[in-house]
């Protein structure tokens, strides 16, 4: 394990797993940045090693290296929800180590908006999404990130049952 010791304005150091906290918090607060100037405002390249993997649920998929992060994963969530915000009052965070783990049920409200996210078409539809992040920092930039979203539940909010769209397309596999 790689000792990172960072300093505070009063020159004391700070423990690893402030550290790791502090730099997912601060590329958090960065994502903020993305509606006033894009990709470039929100500095992702301060927080997420170059060669960094973002493992997202099915129906997302992975990004691989920070270009795969950002087109794959950042930039299509942004433009199709671009008035999401946080809901401190469901959120605890906490690290061990290189980890920080953070959980929210839900944890954020937004609109889909713009191109639409997942293949749901824009209308204006309010959310809230549920969801499980891990994120392991190497040498004190983010690594890796697995991220669970409940997406039955966001499909479920749009009156979506995909469960049982599942039993009524398997209906054809029994049929004589």
């Amino acid at each position: 394990m790689i000792n990172i010791t960072k300093r505070n304005s009063l020159g004391l150091a700070v423990s690893m797993a402030t550290f790791v906290e502090s730099t997912v918090n601060d590329m958090c607060a960065g994502l903020l940045n993305f509606s006033n100037g894009g990709v470039d405002a929100m500095a992702l390249d301060n927080y997420w090693h170059h060669r960094c993997n973002w493992y997202g649920p099915s129906g997302i998929g992975t990004g691989r290296g920070l270009s795969g992060v950002h087109n794959w994963h950042q930039i299509p969530f942004l433009n199709a929800l671009p008035d999401r915000g946080g809901i401190p009052e469901t959120s605890n965070m906490f690290s061990d180590g290189d980890y920080v783990e953070f959980t929210a049920w839900p944890g954020m409200r937004m609109t889909i908006s713009g191109d639409g996210w997942l293949g749901i078409a824009p209308a204006g539809q309010k959310i809230t999404m549920r969801s499980l992040d891990f994120w392991r920092c190497e040498k004190g930039l983010i690594r890796e990130n697995w991220v669970l979203i409940d997406l039955l539940d966001v499909y479920h909010q749009l009156g979506i049952d995909v469960l049982g769209r599942m039993r009524e397309f398997n209906k054809a596999k029994r049929l004589p």
